[in-house]
């Protein structure tokens, strides 16, 4: 076991999912937990995530300072380095140099912690304060040309700090770092298995629910899709999928989710046409989070009004979602210190609901919810499915959502998956998808002048959707792209690649 502190860093989950991925259990306290329940986990390590906040700023988030006693190796990552250099007399200062991206890392001594690495290594930064003296005991292991310590650590006490984050993919061995830590420093054993976090869910499952009946929405996605197989296979006609048509679906979208629906055996499937309650609803409205939350309270209130007629005559008492861990660190209700980046359609829910919400894949990053599906066989083709948000192509058009612009950049990105499928680079990419900018741009079609829309293209690589790297479409395929999406979809002049990471971006664009 490995304990995470969670200081309300956006990675902090994602630490933990790096811990299972090596099969070691790893559990996320609040950074404030007791020493007793720390102790109560038996943990062979304990590692400090980052955080939003500042150690110099009065009121920050900090630990209590006898984990420091226990005899347990310490991991502090950016603000967790911090933490350990301000807790034990050492200092730290405003950076004059603030690193934000990829920096190259020196390492200046052997450590236990970098066995393995080079001496430069390509490390993520994120951070404005730095250790500008290390405490008492603690030796200096790496730097970068704007960090003198980079990373520190005293090898007696079994104390490590590092100013970068490992657990970002674009932190080339950031995985190493993490191994190294895990099993050559805490010598923790190898005891997390997908296969019994699916039997313990599903054990939560029959037990929670009991006889009532629940009702769960299908986006068509990943997510609802894996939710929705492991509670049927946990209470069978005791589920009720709906799926709401909110008029922001991709193309074809209704029929092919329903038609592989029932090919899973799903009986018990509703199909509740109200797009025009959406669009209307949604009419004039530009603010991202103003659209997140109409289209949340309005999908709550479609299943709300669907379980009132046409499930009146079943006991139902849940109202499931394929909620899973990015969701919920992003709309910052994993910690007291966490910073919100945006709200998610399955948490903005109206205080009254006279259902209860169950999450089964709440705790599971989505590699690990594919996992999931694999290990119940669902097909491939489903399972592999690029990642589609809730609120569907309402967070893909920039600003006003219009019926015309809806049926603009439907079929902009229907033309983009199918030559990237057709062409082989679908399946290379995490998640492609075409977005519509709200400006119009002069161009020349015939010997016309024309003043129309600009369609983003946007693919990017990842593993887990919390950072992501921009995928390298070839260019003779974005050539084939550009040249079907301005020939085929009328409203359209001009279209552009997305080359931005996550971080500074999000994926989506609102």
């Amino acid at each position: 076991m490995i304990t995470v502190l969670n200081f309300g860093s956006q990675f902090a989950h994602l630490i933990a999912r790096r811990i299972r991925n090596f099969g070691v259990a790893s559990e996320i306290l609040p950074f404030d937990a007791p020493v007793e329940t720390i102790l109560g986990l038996n943990p062979s390590g304990i590692i400090l995530s980052g955080s939003p906040a500042s150690v110099l700023e009065s009121g920050g988030p900090l630990p209590a300072k006898r984990i420091f006693e226990l005899g347990i190796p310490i991991l502090g990552i950016c603000y967790g380095e911090q933490l350990i250099a301000h807790m034990l007399k050492g200092k730290v200062v405003k950076g004059a140099h603030r690193e934000f991206g990829k920096e190259m890392l020196m390492i200046r001594k052997r450590s236990s912690l970098f066995q393995g690495l080079s001496k430069t290594e390509t490390v993520w930064f994120s951070h404005g304060d730095q250790v500008a003296k290390m405490p008492p005991g603690f030796m200096n292991t790496a730097s970068t040309k704007g960090c003198a310590y980079a990373a520190f650590e005293d090898p007696e006490r079994k104390l490590f700090g590092i100013q970068f984050h490992p657990e970002v993919t674009h932190t080339r061995h950031g995985n190493q770092i993490l191994e190294n830590f895990v099993f050559k420093i805490c010598k923790a054993r190898k005891n997390w298995k997908l296969e019994s976090v699916i039997k313990e869910i599903t054990k939560k499952i029959k037990v929670g629910v009991g006889t009532s009946h629940v009702v769960i929405g299908i986006s068509g996605g990943v997510d609802s899709l894996v939710a929705a197989t492991l509670l049927y296979r946990a209470i069978g006609d005791q589920l009720h999928a709906v799926f709401v048509d909110t008029g922001l679906l991709r193309k074809n979208e209704v029929g092919e989710v329903s038609t592989t629906l029932k090919n899973q055996g799903f009986r018990n499937l509703h199909v509740i046409d109200a797009s025009k309650i959406f669009l209307k609803r949604l009419y004039g409205i530009k603010d991202p989070e103003q659209k997140r939350k109409i289209i949340g309270h309005t999908f709550i209130e479609i299943f709300e009004r669907t379980i009132q007629t046409k499930l009146k005559k079943f006991s139902i008492k849940y109202l499931a979602q394929g909620t899973i861990y990015p969701d919920r660190i992003e709309s910052a209700q994993t910690s007291k210190s966490a910073a919100k980046i945006k709200s998610h359609h399955n948490l903005t829910l109206p205080e009254k609901l006279h259902v209860k919400i169950l999450e089964p894949l709440k705790d599971l990053y989505k590699d690990e919810v594919r996992g999931v599906g694999r290990e119940m066989r669902l097909p491939h083709v489903l399972l592999w499915r690029h990642p589609f948000p809730g609120p569907g192509l309402g967070i893909r058009i920039v600003g006003e959502i219009t019926k015309a612009r809806l049926e603009i950049l439907r079929e902009a990105d229907a033309i983009f998956l199918k030559i990237l499928q057709e062409t082989g680079e679908y399946q290379k990419i995490w998640q492609a998808f075409a977005v519509l900018l709200p400006i119009k741009t002069v161009g020349v079609m015939g010997d016309a002048r024309t003043y129309e829309y600009m369609i983003a293209l946007r693919a990017v690589d990842s593993v887990d959707g919390m950072s992501a790297d921009w995928h390298k479409i070839p260019n003779e395929i974005l050539e084939k792209i550009s040249s079907a999406i301005v020939g085929k979809v009328r409203g359209v002049n001009r279209v552009v690649y997305d080359i931005t990471q996550k971080p500074p971006a999000t994926i989506e664009y609102e």
